[in-house]
This record gives C-alpha cells, structure tokens and sequence, in this order.
C-alpha cells in the first residue's frame, strides 16, 4: 500500500524561500501530496509566478487582511490526487482575520494547516493566544463530534516539554515554554489528540526552530514548536513521521507525515 505525504512548513515568507530557490528544492526533494504552509506574509496576487511555477498543484491561500506581509496560510493539493474537496478558513473568532487557518475537507478527512499566535508583543497578545489555543480546541472537537478524520498541524509557537527545546531551564515560565501553554497541549492529548511524532519517537530530540539572529540552528539551539496531531483512531494509519532539518530557506524545518493512503488515493 502506498503513502500518501502531509508536510507542513513555516516558511516564513513564501516570496523570499521562493527567491533562495529553496521552496523549488524543497518540491523537487519531497514531492508532497499535501502541503501546509505557513507564515506566507504574502497576498494571492504577489504569488502568481509561484502559483504558476508549480500548476501540478491546486494551491488555495489564505491571507492576512489586517496587516500586508503578516501571518498568513496556504495549502497545496496535488492535481493528480484527483478528488473533490471543499477548502475553508479560518475560524469563528476574533482572529478570523488573521489567515491563521486553512482547512481540506475531503472523503471524511479534515486536514487542518494553522499558524497559532506567538503571544510576546504584548498582554494583550497573551490573551488573545491563550483565546486562540480554546477556540481552537473546540473546532476541532466540533469536527470529531461530526465524525470528520481530523489531522491537524502547524506552527503551535510551544514547546510542549523539556525534551523539545535545548534549554528549557533558561526558558521556564517564558512564552513558547509557559505552563499554560504546556498544559493546553496536555490538554489536547489527554482529549485524545496525539502529538504522533513524540508517540512514535518518546525519546527522540528534534527541532523545528532556531532563531536566526543568535545563529541557534548551526548550534542546534532549537525548538520543537511544529507538529503533527492525530485523532487517536488515526494512529494506527500512520506510516512514519519525521522533521527534515537540512531544509534551509526559513527559520523552521518542514515536518513530513506519511500515512497509510488506502481511504485518501483515487
């Protein structure tokens, strides 16, 4: 039986990993059924040449409309997937604005591509992620409760646990390794929404993140802030799940999810 492969990536600015030629060797590499992108800080109309650089693609994007260059999703479809699919985004919220959130619908699949808030700029900001993390528990919930097969993924801004950042003890307490945030994502799994990469792999350390200015990724001063979420009757489906932390172009490494394609292939 044949995979069939997810990956997300934040790209962080779809133009400029685009322009590095590394979004092209990223393809070439890879060749993914399904592709989340976030952070495309792009328009629709900026990204024609790349729209139609890679037409083996139906590629749906949803932008930031309170901010130029801000956040923003994408999903990529391969053509030759032949189905019928129903694209939405974002969500029901204050954040709706945003392109935050872009959803697949397709023969009881909802695949979901997100890009939660960082947080850090403000109080305010705070809230409004710890607002964003419950309003999005529950859309998924809503999915499950519709018997959808929900896989979810995306840049979540946290780090879950000691093992998926280099220095958690100088990050206690801080935004992206904060209790809060730690436990809503204790509280997804605990609600049956497995983080499948550290169910496969419990011991395994991988990061998905450096910041560039301090040069952490040649230092592999990193973060895991980038996953994959199954429902759990979906675990037994997946084949195999890893990072490509050779990917350059952005400041995280794309997260690749191969699952059994017998209910998804033409």
């Amino acid at each position: 039986m044949s995979s069939l492969k997810l990956i997300s990536w934040n790209v962080n600015g779809i133009r400029a990993v685009e322009r590095k030629e590394e979004l092209q060797k990223f393809i070439e590499k890879h060749n993914p059924d399904v592709l989340f992108i976030q952070e495309t800080k792009s328009r629709e109309e900026q990204v024609q040449t790349i729209i139609e650089k890679y037409s083996e693609y139906d590629q749906h994007y949803y932008d930031a409309e309170t901010k130029k260059g801000y956040a923003g999703t994408a999903v990529w479809i391969k053509k030759s997937l032949g189905h019928e699919y129903i694209v939405s985004r974002g969500m029901d919220t204050t954040h709706a604005k945003e392109g935050r959130l872009i959803q697949v619908e397709c023969d009881g699949y909802a695949l979901i591509g997100v890009y939660f808030p960082n947080g850090g700029k403000s109080p305010a900001a705070w809230e409004d992620k710890l607002m964003y993390y419950k309003d999005f528990h529950t859309h998924i919930n809503i999915l499950r409760k519709q018997h959808k097969k929900v896989i979810w993924c995306g840049d979540v801004n946290t780090a879950h646990n000691e093992i998926d950042l280099a220095r958690p003890k100088d990050n206690e307490g801080e935004i992206g390794f904060h209790p809060k945030e730690r436990a809503w994502i204790d509280g997804c799994i605990k609600d049956n929404w497995i983080d499948i990469f550290r169910e496969k792999y419990p011991e395994k350390v991988m990061y998905s993140w450096w910041h560039l200015i301090t040069r952490a990724r040649e230092r592999n001063v990193g973060w895991r802030i980038d996953y994959f979420f199954v429902d759990k009757p979906l675990v037994k489906q997946v084949k195999d799940i890893y990072y490509d932390n050779d990917q350059m172009g952005s400041d995280h490494c794309p997260i690749i999810l191969e699952i059994d394609a017998k209910h998804l292939e033409k």
